[in-house]
């Protein structure tokens, strides 16, 4: 019999309005990337990257798990979990060791050792590191270093970026991803995953900002010479947008969701004075009769411009304000209103352009994975893969150290389904 070559992975994105999950399989020999399944659920327990509700979120993603395994046909019983919102933050910190070889060659338990050591900074009881990030090693004073193991040297130093989570956020995402039946492989920053999908090596060297606009706010990564800059959350995602025209149409949300899907866009460039809405149309029940088209568009404009100003605050917070030369991508499921390059280019003063699923990404529905709510979950399996070729070495660490799997082995036997 020949050896299996395939290795499957999955990735479940718990946002705050949808679960969604990816089952992606990949060939070791060829390199070959496939979609085997996939769900879009609805999310009603989740608020701003915490669980709210137990029930509700599990209910969610178990949802998302059995319809992704019907159409696989795989079992799923390990995935990787997206982490984010405003319980995160992230800082920059600096690790150094001795060299402990007696012939001062560097070798992978100094990496380890170094990297553990930039974890080892001031951070409230509360909080837990999600990911230890190292963007270049310092060697005797030698700096820009990306790969150090082998090197001769006394002195070894990594430059950082930390990212940190609350810990009774992280244990209830955990707590309800166990009970849904899953055993978490590992817990991703929703940014970093979405930068996986969407994002080139060459956008990433130059420098760029991924704008991942999600339901109850907005996730963003600046990147520069290859390596994580800043991350953020901005409080500001589709469903403000969804309340504001509820707001202004005196209607429910469910109303107000089906007329930004079908009529909204985020400029008043192209809609003329004329355009019209019958709100009977998308309800019978609605009795408002006709309504101009502009004032729906004026109400998302209006909110967007909030959203993208925010992000150039960010920007300007780490000396980036306009100076980023690939710009800024735009994923998640919010960035799928017209024109809403248009908004992003004129707000930031930059290039922006609608985030693309890796071309190398075979689906059974292609049309399907290209959308940007997909493309969170999509990075989460790509990172496993990722995970599982850095075991052999360290020559191409991505995103580093795993340092979530220290509060999952704390916690897996308490939570875990059995």
């Amino acid at each position: 019999m020949g050896k299996n070559t395939k290795q499957t992975k999955v990735g479940v994105d718990i946002g705050n309005t949808r679960t969604v999950t990816i089952v992606m399989s990949s060939d070791h020999e060829t390199g070959d990337l496939t979609v085997l399944g996939y769900s879009n659920v609805a999310q009603n327990g989740m608020r701003k990257g915490m669980v709210v509700d137990i029930d509700e979120t599990i209910a969610s993603i178990a949802q998302s798990l059995e319809e992704a395994e019907r159409m696989s046909g795989i079992p799923i019983e390990r995935a990787l979990v997206s982490i984010g919102g405003g319980q995160t933050s992230s800082a920059n910190s600096r690790g150094v060791v001795a060299v402990s070889s007696p012939s001062g060659e560097i070798g992978k338990d100094d990496i380890m050792r170094v990297i553990d050591a930039a974890k080892a900074f001031s951070m409230p009881a509360n909080r837990e590191v999600i990911h230890v990030i190292p963007r270049s090693f310092i060697v005797d004073g030698q700096d820009a270093i990306k790969d150090p193991i082998g090197m001769k040297g006394i002195r070894l130093e990594v430059d950082s970026h930390v990212i940190t989570a609350s810990s009774p956020v992280v244990k209830n995402l955990l707590k309800c991803a166990y009970q849904a039946g899953i055993d978490v492989e590992e817990m991703v920053l929703s940014s970093l995953a979405a930068s996986r999908t969407v994002l080139t090596r060459k956008q990433k060297e130059i420098g760029v900002v991924l704008v991942d606009i999600g339901g109850g706010g907005t996730n963003i990564a600046v990147f520069e010479e290859g390596e994580i800059l800043h991350t953020a959350f901005i409080p500001v995602g589709a469903s403000h947008v969804t309340n504001d025209i509820a707001i202004g149409l005196k209607t429910s949300i469910e109303f107000a969701e089906k007329v930004k899907v079908e009529y909204g866009a985020a400029t008043t460039n192209r809609v003329s004075e004329k355009d019209t809405i019958d709100l009977s149309e998308i309800d019978p029940s609605i009795d408002k009769g006709l309504i101009s088209r502009k004032y729906i568009v004026e109400i998302i404009n209006a909110r967007l411009e909030e959203l993208f100003m925010m992000v150039k605050d960010e920007l300007r917070k780490i000396n980036r304000d306009g100076l980023l030369p690939a710009g800024a991508i735009l994923t998640g499921g919010g960035s799928k209103i017209e024109d809403i390059v248009e908004v992003a280019r004129e707000s930031l003063r930059l290039p922006v352009q609608l985030g693309k699923t890796n071309d190398s990404i075979v689906s059974i529905d292609k049309e399907t994975i290209d959308n940007p709510s997909f493309s969170t979950a999509i990075g989460l399996a790509l990172w496993g893969f990722d995970l599982a070729r850095e075991q052999g070495g360290m020559k191409n660490i991505i995103e580093g150290f795993r340092g979530s799997m220290k509060i999952l082995g704390k916690i897996k036997n308490v939570f875990k389904k059995r």
